[in-house]
């Protein structure tokens, strides 16, 4: 199943709108400072994945934290199918999501990405300019968490979604 990312009514416009709000900030493709981001958030986060995910034909990691290559953990690509992850769901909600544990809920833990890389919990918070919904930026790791720990991590998620739409308006001169 594939979650819709524009509006259902005018979906045409939505990802026009999208569109030119991605060329306006300059995302084109993986950037550095992006990775930066998102190595930042996955070390406060303690966990071995974050990601600044912009969607299009399919999810796109424009900032990407995987594991070394010593590790044992599956190595994650800059491109996902829209039906993967729970990314998908935030941009649906157009709200931040986090999930402790991915299995306390079974609308969630029969993902494909439970299965594929051993997600087990999540945190990811739309990146929003005005009602489009151009993203999100997520972290995800193979231990589940207890549920105690949502409230931290979803203060963590929004503030570095602030700091990732903070740093695009800047560098593009564009007012929020």
């Amino acid at each position: 199943m594939t979650f819709p990312i524009d509006a259902p009514h005018h979906p045409h416009a939505a990802t026009a709108e999208r569109d030119a709000v991605l060329r306006a900030f300059g995302l084109t493709g993986p950037e550095p400072d992006l990775d930066a981001f998102a190595t930042q958030l996955a070390q406060e986060a303690c966990v071995p994945y974050a990601m600044v995910n912009i969607f299009g034909s399919q999810q796109q990691f424009f900032g990407l934290h995987t594991p070394a290559g010593d590790s044992d953990l599956p190595t994650v690509g800059r491109s996902m199918p829209l039906d993967h992850g729970f990314c998908p769901e935030v941009v649906d909600r157009k709200k931040a999501l986090v999930l402790p544990d991915v299995f306390s809920s079974p609308r969630f833990a029969g993902n494909t990405v439970v299965d594929l890389i051993g997600i087990r919990t999540y945190a990811g918070a739309p990146l929003l300019h005005g009602d489009t919904v151009l993203g999100t930026v997520c972290f995800v790791g193979p231990e589940e968490r207890a549920l105690s720990t949502g409230r931290d991590s979803l203060a963590l998620i929004k503030q570095r979604r602030d700091d990732v739409m903070n740093f695009l308006y800047q560098r593009a001169g564009i007012q929020p």
